[in-house]
């Protein structure tokens, strides 16, 4: 198939929309597909406010009209509700051209965190770009739930997976036998990171990310240490260093941090929402609980061999293989307009 693949988020950023991107991308090389990408370093663009890692492109529609001809892809797949994504959605309904879409973060939570504005002004939003779409695509069968519940598209299973040639096992060498409880990710105001801080917990809290509270947080815990972004060939030695990762979001739809964690010998301490369950689920992996500071302790009595076992059945070749089977429909619906038109 020739496959295109439209997103708002893309390098230089970090984040797991991205790293999810990335990957799928890989796996459909390798299984001979063409894949191409249309991403804002193709456009003028200006920082999105309250994010500004995401560049917003600038009156994309023209451009991403030609790309999409010149192109001629097999498969459309829309992966963010951005400038590119609404633009390309556009053309696609215009033009009846078969697509999918993915819901990879609770957008409206997010955009309520940011800014306020009522979540049903945003999931309004939200049904209507997916209205279209063949597949949804989410990444765990309670986001595909939610998207039943909230009448968004057509939900289809598209799972995570992670590198474990990347992440792995390092040995500890820390000086003391102290507990190290980490957090990865961004340092922004939907990840409650501060409901990790406030904690009262034995031993040291990592935290590795960079975001627009970072400053904020510094000085409100200065005895948490706050080492920023680390590139992806960096992390597993973090990982490896602690003894519990910590996830204290509660809007995340999955979090590959969690894998990448695990993969390392990590066991999870969250609560009891999206993401973590259906991960960790009753694994044993990690502790699941309301009351954070009990999950963080109750994980540290976590052997790594549970979560290194665990781990194993995510990998990216089941999760591209899912992707591929849903695209398939709609290449097959594009070469019947395309055999009609000649």
């Amino acid at each position: 198939m020739k496959i295109l693949i439209v997103t708002d988020a893309w390098h230089p950023q970090i984040n797991g929309v991205v790293r999810t991107l990335d990957a799928t991308r890989c796996e459909l090389a390798k299984r001979g597909h063409e894949v191409k990408m249309l991403t804002p370093e193709n456009f003028k663009t200006l920082p999105c406010p309250t994010y500004p890692e995401i560049r917003l492109s600038l009156f994309p529609r023209r451009k991403v009209t030609d790309f999409i001809e010149q192109f001629l892809p097999d498969a459309i797949h829309i992966a963010t509700e951005g400038p590119l994504g609404i633009a390309t959605r556009r053309h696609a309904v215009n033009k009846n051209l078969p697509f999918t879409t993915a819901y990879h973060t609770r957008f409206p939570e997010y955009v309520n965190a940011r800014t306020g504005l009522p979540l049903k002004i945003t999931y309004k939003f939200l049904r209507w770009f997916h209205k279209h779409s063949h597949a949804v695509m989410v990444p765990t069968k309670s986001m595909l739930d939610t998207l039943v519940t909230r009448k968004i598209g057509r939900p289809a299973l598209w799972p995570r997976g992670v590198d474990l040639d990347v992440f792995k096992r390092q040995e500890r060498n820390m000086k003391d036998e102290s507990p190290v409880f980490i957090y990865v990710g961004r340092v922004s105001p939907e990840k409650n990171i501060e409901s990790f801080l406030k904690l009262d917990l034995p031993g040291e809290k990592w935290v590795i990310g960079d975001g627009p509270v970072l400053s904020k947080l510094k000085m409100q815990f200065p005895d948490t240490q706050f080492f920023g972004a680390k590139k992806k060939s960096e992390l597993s030695y973090y990982y490896s260093q602690a003894s519990v990762f910590v996830f204290p979001s509660r809007t995340d739809t999955f979090g590959l941090v969690l894998l990448e964690a695990m993969a390392c010998g990590l066991p999870v301490a969250a609560y009891p929402v999206t993401g973590p369950l259906d991960i960790i689920g009753n694994s044993g992996a990690g502790s699941l609980n309301t009351d954070l500071g009990v999950a963080c302790t109750d994980a540290l009595k976590i052997a790594p061999e549970i979560p290194l076992r665990h781990v194993k059945s995510f990998t990216w070749e089941k999760a591209t293989e899912a992707f591929e089977e849903l695209l398939i429909p709609i290449m097959h619906s594009s070469q019947r307009q395309q055999n009609t038109a000649k």
